[in-house]
């Protein structure tokens, strides 16, 4: 459906909602209550004059057409027909001369403005006559800035834009932590729901725990704990049909395998038959690579992360090495807790530490050789890395262990543009929540895993990030980042003459019908807008506008917020809405988020998120957007 379309059937389902008794039709009673349904609080004088205008019948009631009718009349937007009216010729219609100015000075397109002005008013434009004259009326200026053409994200920047022929680990890659659990990682459910989600939402990297399970079937759960438990082949199946739904980049299946050997052969077993020519086996073209493959190379494929019996070089030349020489473990998970919690003597971090100090199984060669390109292996130091470890080799860190490397962040820069790094959350993040995966990205690390199940402002910044490149799964990092002698170090203070700074300028206008967050009857909102700007540490801010009083339905601000962004290519805007409170915590009410180089200038509109990542349309902010160079 377009926008229009769209809007209608909104309103037709509040209207049907509200109709308790299903005759079709609505008294000025019950429009009022409805209209508190939906976050409006009006006066009742002007509401009822406009009532009895849409009441063409003059029954007294609004049937769903002339309650739609009713509906747009009140929701006339102000706001749109005060920028209409400044570049109508005659305060009617814009002229196809007007909205190539509108086009040119407001929204700032510069080439083939004359063909995208017709091609505007021939999408958007309702009226026949208005289209026939080539020109557009307050509902088609309205449509064209409430369509994805208007809105605050770049359309260029929706597909595939990026060089997908770099090698993998110049990419950060969407990516799930303990993929399978829908809820906390002590009593929580695990499902393939899990992994089918993930990979709907474009992650492209997903974690699988692996334990030994009865009847020789290893199961898949977080060990030690009292969650649920789900066949290993059961998460092939589904990683197996959903791999390529959204995205056809590789998938990285992250095994954190604890099985015995026998298990780990059951587990090859499932890995090479349900999965097929998906996996990768061997190096594309069978020969020993001097570097990572690419996304665009590797289209189509599943590879496998883990512990891997000799490297790329001894297969290829037909050497074989002593399983015995090596354990299955993904991560050094007893050092990484310790570490976490250097003085806890509390009983629940004693109890994962007897268990995991239990001497670890040690690997088969038939799930060996499903590890190709993403060798885990243990980090010693950053020195040692640069000297002897392979470029298929990749290290994974706990957060904490992650926040000490980047210490010295200029050489974490260095080492993530030779190899993969993977970032998990603290085992003892009992609830499933997050860190900050901004400063990750700042230091270029690629696999930065999140809870996905869990909501909230990292996966905000996780959604908004993988936003761009055709939600792919894979954003390709800045150049400064993709080469290991250009000693970027988000740290310090850019060099002003590799990065120029640049002023944000954002006036907040108005709000389009807010959702309710408290169902307490007669209760509206009181909404205020923060924009957050997160990047390298200089760059991070907040500003809010102030709050607009018992008005979630159609709030006005035009409050101007300043920022400066010393390193745009870094950057992620949040805009958030929040009930406010004077007496306690402000209720969310929903946010978006992009990175700065995905927005539009000029008048634009926001189409609001709920909590999970989900639309809620019609909600909106009407927003205009400046973005100048400092000097």
């Amino acid at each position: 459906m377009g926008q229009s379309e769209k809007l209608d059937q909104w309103i037709c389902d509040w209207f049907k909602k509200a109709d308790k008794n299903k005759d079709g039709r609505m008294n000025f009673k019950e429009v009022q209550d409805l209209l508190k349904m939906m976050n409006v609080d009006m006066n009742e004088h002007h509401a009822l004059r406009l009532f009895m205008m849409a009441d063409n019948s003059q029954s007294g009631t609004l049937e769903d057409d002339e309650f739609v009718h009713f509906y747009k009349m009140l929701t006339q937007r102000e706001d749109v027909l005060r920028v209409f009216q400044e570049y109508s010729g005659d305060g009617q219609k814009l002229s196809l001369q007007d909205l190539e100015d509108f086009l040119r000075e407001q929204q700032l397109e510069c080439e083939g403005v004359e063909q995208h002005a017709l091609d505007l008013i021939e999408r958007y434009e309702p009226s026949e006559t208005a289209k026939m004259f080539h020109a557009m009326s307050i509902d088609g200026f309205l449509m064209y800035l409430s369509s994805p053409e208007g809105s605050i994200f770049n359309p260029n920047k929706r597909n595939i834009f990026q060089d997908m022929n770099q090698p993998l680990c110049h990419y950060f890659i969407s990516s799930s932590h303990n993929t399978y659990l829908l809820e906390d990682q002590l009593r929580g459910q695990s499902s393939v729901e899990g992994y089918i989600q993930a990979l709907k939402r474009g992650c492209r990297c997903v974690e699988v725990d692996c334990w030994d399970g009865p009847n020789c079937e290893p199961v898949v759960y977080h060990g030690h704990t009292f969650t649920s438990k789900i066949l290993f082949k059961d998460v092939v199946i589904a990683v197996g049909n959903y791999a390529f739904k959204v995205s056809e980049y590789p998938i990285i299946l992250s095994i954190e395998n604890h099985c015995s050997v026998e298990q780990q052969k059951v587990m090859a077993q499932h890995l090479n038959q349900i999965l097929g020519d998906k996996l990768l086996k061997t190096t594309l073209d069978g020969k020993i690579p001097i570097g990572l493959p690419s996304p665009e190379d590797l289209k189509g494929k599943i590879l496998l992360k883990g512990k891997k019996i000799g490297g790329l070089e001894e297969r290829l030349n037909g050497v074989e090495q002593d399983s015995l020489t090596v354990e299955v473990s993904d991560e050094d998970e007893v050092a990484d807790i310790e570490e976490d919690n250097h003085r806890n003597d509390s009983f629940l971090f004693q109890f994962f530490l007897l268990f995991l100090q239990k001497s670890k199984p040690r690997l088969s060669k038939e799930l060996s050789d499903c590890v190709v390109y993403c060798k885990s292996v243990h980090f010693c130091s950053f020195k040692h890395s640069r000297i002897h470890s392979k470029f298929y080799e990749i290290s994974s860190f706990t957060e904490s262990k992650a926040r000490k490397l980047m210490r010295e962040t200029a050489e974490f820069v260095c080492h993530n543009a030779r190899q993969l790094t993977r970032i998990y959350p603290s085992g003892l993040r009992t609830d499933s929540s997050n860190f900050n995966p901004q400063d990750m990205w700042n230091a270029g690390c690629q696999i930065v895993a999140l809870n996905f199940q869990t909501a909230g402002v990292e996966m905000d910044l996780n959604d908004g990030l993988f936003s761009q490149n055709g939600r792919c799964g894979y954003v390709l990092k800045p150049d400064f980042m993709r080469s290991p002698d250009k000693g970027f170090d988000p740290e310090n203070s850019p060099n002003h003459e590799t990065h120029q700074p640049l002023s944000l300028c954002i006036q907040v206008i108005s709000g389009q019908q807010l959702p309710k967050v408290n169902i307490k009857e007669g209760s509206i909102v009181d909404p205020l807008v923060r924009v957050e700007i997160h990047g390298v540490p200089q760059d991070q801010a907040r500003q809010e506008t102030r709050y607009i009083e018992n008005n979630g339905f159609n709030p006005v601000w035009y409050d101007t917020l300043n920022f400066t962004i010393h390193i745009p290519d870094l950057a992620l805007v949040r805009f958030v809405v929040e009930d406010y409170d004077k007496t306690s915590k402000n209720d969310f009410v929903g946010q978006y988020t992009l990175p700065f180089s995905c927005i539009q200038q000029g008048y634009r509109h926001i189409h609001l998120l709920s909590k999970d990542g989900t639309s809620i349309p019609p909600s909106s902010l009407f927003v205009h957007i400046r973005v100048t160079e400092l000097t």
